[in-house]
């Protein structure tokens, strides 16, 4: 379902080719511009305000435009670290995805042809070239390396990780995805307990992406989460995953 090769994909890492739009404001200062539409259009939990941005596009529009242009390949003096890299590709994906949806006329939901046609049939434009939101994510943001990375991305549906009203950076990198993970694995709707049954429900991030955390991070899922939690779970619970949520996680009122 990828649009376009592995290696092409890989350039979005590596070597994006260059191209011929015009440039806005440039990376890294396209990140206040997306933090305002953050703090503007998101509320502390998480929801967007898809009915305001879908009214006003332009703030979002021009973020989407930089990532479209150019990135960690084809702007190389603007990423220093690996951090910037992880970092710009955070922001691009999560930009793009709320673009996506308000292009889509910002759905109750993705049920599973609106799933696909959103994740691994609609072409986007990232640093110059073209892919999908699936392949971008499989391809490009997972090959770093990151298993954090399933706590930071956001797809706009009720299941995924809380939409922060920041950025991220790379100078605040690493705790902004350390606050994410914990807030993740210590929420009582995202891993649920059951004592009186000795088991935990957790979301089917942990089932989608099962080998991004074991066994290379930790032994077992629950040994993963166990590393977030203030309580762990213990040890000899049976585990299992209830189904996502795909509705769009837009705020009371807000249509598109």
């Amino acid at each position: 379902m990828s649009a376009v090769p592995r290696r092409a994909l890989l350039g979005l890492v590596l070597a994006a080719p260059a191209v011929a739009q015009p440039r806005l404001v440039g990376y890294p200062a396209w990140l206040d511009p997306w933090e305002a539409v953050l703090r503007r259009r998101v509320d502390a939990e998480g929801r967007v305000d898809f009915a305001g941005i879908a009214a006003e596009p332009g703030p979002l529009r021009a973020v989407v435009a930089e990532v479209e242009a150019a990135g960690p390949g084809n702007q190389p003096s603007a990423f220093p670290t690996p951090a910037d890299v992880l970092a710009w590709h955070l922001n691009a994906y999560n930009a793009t995805a709320m673009y996506g949806v308000v292009k889509r006329g910002v759905p109750e939901a993705l049920g599973l042809f609106g799933r696909y046609q959103f994740f691994a049939n609609t072409a986007i434009r990232i640093a110059g070239a073209t892919t999908t939101l699936k392949s971008y994510e499989d391809d490009v943001i997972r090959r770093l390396g990151e298993p954090r990375v399933h706590f930071t991305l956001n797809c706009m549906v009720r299941g995924c990780p809380r939409l922060p009203r920041e950025a991220f950076r790379a100078a605040r990198l690493e705790a902004q995805m350390a606050a994410a993970t914990r807030e993740f694995c210590e929420s009582p709707y995202q891993v649920r307990l059951d004592p009186a049954q000795r088991r935990v429900s957790v979301s089917q991030i942990f089932d989608f992406f099962t080998g991004d955390f074991v066994p290379e991070h930790a032994p077992s899922l629950i040994a993963y989460i166990n590393r977030w939690r203030r309580e762990p779970i213990p040890a000899d619970w049976s585990l299992g995953f209830f189904d996502y949520d795909w509705r769009i996680n837009r705020q009371p009122g807000s249509a598109g």
